[in-house]
């Protein structure tokens, strides 16, 4: 059994091509915009890198962060291919450290969800530390409401030429357990299998912001995704605050 995104990682954004990126991407230009953040960011848990590209582009500088090397080897394989120069680095939210202090940090699509509610002060006291006095600090949960009607206790499969997966969820109480099966194709035309487990953990809104607060965090607000009004079945929840 592998660790989380060990396989899945190579194949994160092209399976989550239907997810609005573009839209999403633009909805975080337009709020960094808003709040006045610098130049200078930081992308964490970026995944493939699809928000530090887009970043990128808008003309801010940004360095990629994630957990996981095959995320990271993907990131720089698209970047390279797109002609975009971009940093990736291989990071932990609740023990991350820069050389130098950002204007603003995101941490967007669950980043926040695989760390447990006990190293929630922990992982926002690290990303203050990496904030200039002032920096702006926007990232997202999947609800309650997500993890336990939507995600929780059901399965989830795609069956691609290159890759295809079962996904078989287990919600519970305080996260959903998430048992994953990839499979590869390779050169040969055969297909390698790899078993890896990923852990969602439920977080409070109420406890998030305090979690914050204690961090060093201002809160300013939440809203939903792209910044829709919050509703009892909103599925993403965006944090804004400042250090």
């Amino acid at each position: 059994m592998s660790q989380s995104y060990s396989a899945l990682g190579g194949w994160f954004e092209y399976l989550n091509k239907d997810c609005g990126y573009e839209e999403w991407s633009q909805y975080l230009i337009k709020r960094l915009g808003e709040l006045g953040a610098g130049q200078c960011g930081l992308d964490i848990g970026c995944g493939n890198g699809y928000f530090t590209r887009a970043l990128i582009k808008a003309g801010y500088t940004v360095s990629g962060i994630d957990i996981s090397a095959r995320m990271l080897t993907r990131a720089k394989e698209i970047s390279a291919q797109q002609g975009i120069r971009a940093e990736f680095l291989l990071g932990d939210i609740t023990k991350l450290k820069t050389a130098a202090k950002a204007d603003f940090a995101v941490a967007v699509n669950d980043c926040l969800n695989y760390v447990p509610p006990e190293k929630l002060k922990t992982a926002f006291a690290h990303v203050a530390g990496c904030l200039k006095k002032g920096g702006v600090f926007i990232f997202d949960i999947s609800s309650i409401y997500k993890l336990k009607n939507i995600i929780g206790s059901n399965l989830f499969a795609e069956d691609d030429y290159n890759v295809a997966y079962m996904w078989f969820n287990s919600f519970k109480g305080d996260r959903v357990e998430m048992d994953v099966t990839v499979f590869e194709r390779n050169g040969q035309g055969l297909y390698t299998r790899t078993d890896e487990m990923h852990t969602q953990y439920v977080h409070e809104t109420g406890d998030i912001i305090t979690a914050l607060k204690e961090a060093g965090f201002t809160f300013t607000e939440c809203e939903g995704h792209l910044g829709q009004p919050l509703k009892e079945d909103t599925q993403r929840i965006n944090f804004i605050c400042k250090k």
